[in-house]
């Protein structure tokens, strides 16, 4: 199946606000098998989304709509396609009387142009906004599919995940896809270990994806039967972890912080950090999997030196000779934090996130730390490309595999 997104909204077209539900909806229609070829970005105008309707259906099976759905006269996009399809609007009773228990519970008065957003086109499945008010719709006509979902994100990716990738995939039957997550690897090598399984693919499809500072691959197969689709992504999934193995963490949309702290947690390690060059962020992505606080003692952000050798205790010595920008300083970050929160496992970070150059080493530059109780303390050194804020990302993750490895049950892992 072809798949094409419409995202509606002239502050798209302004810049005003990012465009995250085409990659989104890219990424999700993509484990279900469906191709999605291309992108369009049209303004609250009826006559130019009509253009854009009009290409989308000479091109693609299926056309996700977002956005448009709205109360306002400027949210078009069920009116110009019942127009198009010849298909009227009607009110879902169901959705109405939803949006009225909302403004009811708020507390707010129920205007009257509120009601505009429970029109539904006349025999579409209709999918509940379980994260606000307008619903969603999926509706088939002359051999075309059309799906219509809200433009905040909130609610756009809630009323998918819940009802419109499960409908979809009811749908399509035939097709099953695996996501395989690496880091610790860059694309084109990976590629390149993998190249001539990737030459001669036809059912299962491997398709390799970047993402920020790692990779994934995407497995697809076609069957009619769903025990034959899983044999044949098993069968795939091993000749890939044969060459590549040491590099994979996961499946699926984890995380490689969600899948370090699994393995923490398994191996009944908790977890410190002691943070400069990430300036926190490393803490924030551990606090924010679920469950954290079972592995998670907590952690300090030394940004100055002063921080770095008066609530860590790092050496001046150490400073005044390496610089704060060094192995050694990370070194004893690592093994410092550890000591004071009493956990198994100390993790620090150190370097330059840039523009600048620091202590005459250049940005990208990072000194990772790992102290793990009864093991020697190591230290990693990483050159990473790009502004601070990717710096900074990479950096947290590249700390994340490490504790990750080291807490392998498998040593070679």
């Amino acid at each position: 199946m072809k798949g094409e997104i419409i995202s509606v909204g002239s502050e798209l077209l302004l810049g005003q606000i990012v465009n995250t539900n085409a990659r989104f909806l890219s990424e999700q229609l993509a484990e279900l098998g469906i191709s999605v070829f291309f992108h369009t970005v049209v303004g609250d105008n009826p006559e130019r989304l009509l253009q854009a309707i009009g290409i989308a259906e000479k091109r693609s099976d299926l056309i996700v709509f977002t956005g448009g759905l709205g109360p306002t006269k400027d949210d078009v996009t069920k009116e110009v396609l019942s127009s198009h399809l010849g298909v009227p609007l009607v009110i879902d009773e169901a959705s109405l009387k939803a949006i009225e228990d909302y403004f009811r519970r708020s507390g707010r008065p129920f205007a009257e142009n509120n009601r505009k957003q429970a029109l539904v086109l006349r025999g579409a499945e209709i999918l509940p906004n379980d994260a606000g008010m307008a619903p969603g719709m999926f509706l088939s006509a002359s051999g075309k599919s059309y799906l219509l979902l809200p433009g905040p994100p909130a609610e756009m990716e809630t009323m998918f995940l819940r009802y419109g990738k499960p409908l979809l995939a009811g749908r399509s039957g035939r097709i099953e896809s695996r996501v395989l997550r690496f880091f610790g690897i860059g694309e084109a090598e990976l590629e390149k270990k993998l190249e001539d399984l990737i030459e001669k693919q036809s059912n299962p499809t491997i398709a390799p994806l970047a993402d920020e500072g790692e990779v994934s691959i995407r497995l697809t197969a076609s069957h009619a039967v769903k025990a034959e689709r899983e044999k044949m992504l098993d069968s795939a999934e091993k000749k890939i972890l044969e060459r590549v193995g040491p590099f994979f963490y996961g499946y699926g949309g984890t995380t490689i912080f969600r899948e370090m702290g699994e393995r923490l947690r398994k191996k009944g390690w908790t977890l410190a950090a002691a943070e400069s060059l990430t300036g926190g962020m490393f803490q924030s992505h551990v606090s924010a999997v679920p469950g954290a606080s079972a592995w998670f003692k907590g952690g300090v952000v030394t940004y100055q030196t002063e921080t770095k050798t008066e609530v860590l205790n790092v050496k001046r010595e150490t400073v005044s000779t390496f610089g704060v920008v060094s192995g050694p300083c990370a070194k004893e970050m690592a093994e410092n934090v550890r000591r004071l929160f009493r956990t198994d496992v100390g993790i620090s970070f150190t370097g330059v996130a840039g523009p600048d150059p620091l202590e005459g080493k250049d940005p990208g530059l990072a000194y990772i730390g790992l102290s793990v109780k009864g093991r020697e303390t190591e230290v990693f050194a990483v050159h990473l490309i790009g502004n601070r804020d990717t710096v900074r990302l990479r950096s947290a993750k590249h700390g994340a595999w490490a504790v990750f490895r080291a807490a392998a049950t498998d040593p070679e892992r």
